[in-house]
């Protein structure tokens, strides 16, 4: 299935909310970590909860072109995921 601009809009959206939610979570701010670090976290946590979320075949259907709570939440699933990674690199890389 080709990838169209209705595929990218959707992925942008999800990604922003699911990034916004998790910056909510972590920072205690209802701004999170601003626009551009919001979406682009979210970005990332919705590749990492999507593989994830296919690959334990935890919700079916994530491959619809839709805006779904489903989508939404493997998006901040991932995106908490990615920030506790991110948080235990920084850890690491400290000491």
């Amino acid at each position: 299935m080709p990838i169209t601009l209705a595929h990218i809009v959707v992925w942008l959206i999800i990604g922003l909310i699911g990034g916004t939610l998790a910056g909510m979570l972590v920072k205690r701010e209802r701004a999170g970590f601003g626009f551009w670090t919001n979406l682009g976290v979210g970005l990332v946590g919705a590749l990492v909860g999507g593989l994830l979320f296919r690959l334990f075949d935890l919700l079916p259907a994530l491959n619809q072109v839709a805006i779904s709570l489903r989508d939404v939440v493997s998006a901040f699933v991932g995106s908490l995921l990615f920030l506790l990674g991110w948080w235990i690199w920084h850890q690491i890389g400290s000491r």
